[in-house]
């Protein structure tokens, strides 16, 4: 009987040696894949800024400089500053009442372009002047022009947004408003003289509201199910955060998903982003369900602010130093990119070059190297 039970065990120890070995390879892997420094653009020198979009199909960067108090705008495909679309607020030394902050492109089809994509619009969340209320500025990109200021009456700065291209509405964040943080809706159909403040969601826990004990970031638009999703940092039901979904037309919340406890270095989702096949990743690695609002999956070794989904290259970058790279498909964080120190990041699309803004270097641009296992 002894020699049986010696058997019996030496295959089931081989076995879990197999095992043991499989979790260590995979683990390996994790970051199988390499970027490389394509360039550093210097020109302007970057001592404040904020969030950062890319417009793939114009090929344009946009960067929140707060030192330059305008919105810097890049050229993708040569990675080339061309001009700052200014008259923001600019630093202050309390960067809740800075700006410019957050910035989103819209097109605007069939007005004013010969282009099917229609007339191009820099939309950036402003900071509040002496005396003044915070503002969402819009700029015609053509033209370079400032063609509307729209006041959300906040006392701190407006800060992040997302656009609903279906029903032509702006929700931005104004994240640390006191006595509570806000979301502001606001109509972008029409001409610029006709855009207007349609409502708001006071994020103080009456209403139907969360009450936020941690301000507001990221927001998304997901048009297949036609809602905003936002991520809240703290609330006082769910003090490891959530993320909200939003109905643009009643103008309130509909579904709360609660995040559960993560690494305390990251505690508390900012950065949102949707995936492929109705998912949302939080900048703590957390993956939901944006259909049946279930918890799929809990990434290890991320965290960020603002976080970018490039559908070039399946992946998700997250504004942090070290960047972390999580592939979207089988949600495994496969790189980490060195970076001087962002909290910023977006992706062209088109030639999956990464922009990173650094303090005292400039935009960062990468790339996957040719031999890395990419998609």
């Amino acid at each position: 009987m002894k020699r049986a039970k010696v058997l019996v065990s030496i295959p089931l120890l081989f076995v879990t040696l197999l095992l043991l070995w499989a979790v260590a390879t995979s683990a390996d892997d994790d970051e199988s894949t390499n970027y490389h420094l394509v360039t550093t653009i210097t020109n302007p020198p970057l001592s404040g800024f904020d969030i950062s979009w890319v417009d793939s199909a114009i090929g344009r960067y946009f960067l929140a400089d707060r030192a330059d108090a305008g919105i810097d705008v890049f050229d993708t495909e040569r990675n080339k500053f061309l001009f700052s679309l200014g008259g923001f607020v600019g630093n202050k030394p309390d960067r809740t009442l800075g700006g410019p902050d957050g910035v989103v492109a819209i097109h605007k089809r069939g007005q004013g372009s010969d282009d099917d994509r229609g007339r191009v619009e820099v939309w950036a969340g402003d900071g509040v002047p002496t005396g003044g209320t915070s503002t969402v500025k819009v700029f015609d990109l053509a033209s370079r022009s400032l063609v509307r200021s729209i006041s959300t009456g906040g006392n701190h700065r407006a800060d992040e947004l997302a656009y609903d291209s279906q029903d032509q509405i702006i929700l931005i964040a104004n994240d640390a408003d006191v006595p509570s943080p806000f979301v502001t809706f606001i109509s972008a159909e029409g001409d610029p003289d006709d855009y207007h403040v349609l409502g708001k969601i006071v994020y103080d826990g009456t209403k139907g509201a969360p009450k936020s004990t941690g301000g507001i970031e990221q927001p998304v638009w997901d048009p297949q199910r036609h809602r905003f999703y936002i991520c809240i940092p703290a609330t006082a039901a769910n003090p490891n955060g959530e993320v909200d979904e939003i109905d643009p037309k009643a103008m309130k919340v509909t579904r709360v998903f609660a995040v559960p406890i993560k690494d305390v270095a990251f505690a508390g989702p900012a950065g949102l982003a949707l995936l492929p096949g109705q998912r949302l990743i939080t900048s703590t690695g957390v993956v939901f369900s944006a259909k049946t609002g279930a918890l799929l999956a809990e990434i290890a070794g991320v965290g960020g602010d603002e976080i970018w989904y490039n559908s070039g290259d399946n992946r998700v970058y997250f504004g942090a130093s070290p960047m972390p790279v999580v592939d979207a498909e089988s949600l495994t964080k496969v790189a980490t990119i060195s970076d001087g120190g962002t909290h910023s990041v977006a992706a062209d699309s088109e030639n999956n070059h990464i922009f990173v803004p650094v303090n005292g270097v400039g935009v960062q641009v990468f790339t996957e190297d040719e031999e890395g296992h990419g998609h």
